[in-house]
Order: C-alpha cells, then structure tokens, then sequence
C-alpha cells in the first residue's frame, strides 16, 4: 500500500494514497488526506479530504473540509466547506456545513445544510 506522510511547501504534513493503489477496508487520518487510488470503504479524517479526479470511492466520507475532484459513490459527513470540482462525479447523500458546485460536477443526491 502506498500511504506515506509529507510535508507539502507549506510545511503542513499530510497523507497520500497514490495513484494505481486499492484499499479495500476503513481509513483514519488525522491529517490532511489525498486519494489519487481507489477506496472501497468508510474514510474518517481530522483534517482535509482531496478526492484526485482519478479516484474512485466507494463508501462514506467524514472530515472536515473535502475537495472532489473524481468518483465518489456514498454519503459525505463534512463539518465545513465541500467543493465539488468540475470533473466530480458524486452519487449520495451530503450533510455539510457549506457547498460549492463547479459547473459541470454531477451531484446526484441531496444536501442537507448543518
């Protein structure tokens, strides 16, 4: 499996799962997340959730900020700012603290506001 832990240029460490790897199973970070591989289970963050644009997720997603950029099937829990980007592709329900849809996204579900 290809999670590793960087600092990125702005000195604030953070988790990747790279492109070409699948997890089958449930993801903790309590740092910032980014998912260029495949997921097929619960991810739980302390922090922000990237979703790459050639991410698939299957399953639910709880943090507290996300960017999806890919293919996400399942429920998100974000307790501020989700930002669906123009190549998102999301299928389920949203509770969230605030939303942001580029367009071109598709967002198929609905979104409850906390």
């Amino acid at each position: 499996m290809k999670i590793y832990k960087d600092s990125n240029s702005s000195g604030i460490a953070h988790n990747a799962l790279a492109l070409g790897t699948k997890v089958k199973g449930n993801i903790q970070a309590e740092e910032d997340l980014r998912i260029d591989g495949k997921v097929e289970g619960i991810i739980e963050c302390a922090g922000k959730v990237v979703i790459g644009p050639q991410a698939e997720i299957t399953g639910n997603i709880h943090c507290t900020n996300a960017d999806l950029m890919g293919t996400v099937n399942g429920n998100l829990s974000i307790k501020e700012t989700l930002s669906m980007k123009v190549t998102c592709v999301f299928t389920g329900d949203v509770v969230a603290g605030s939303l942001e849809i580029e367009p071109g996204a598709i967002f198929n579900g609905t979104c409850k506001m906390q």
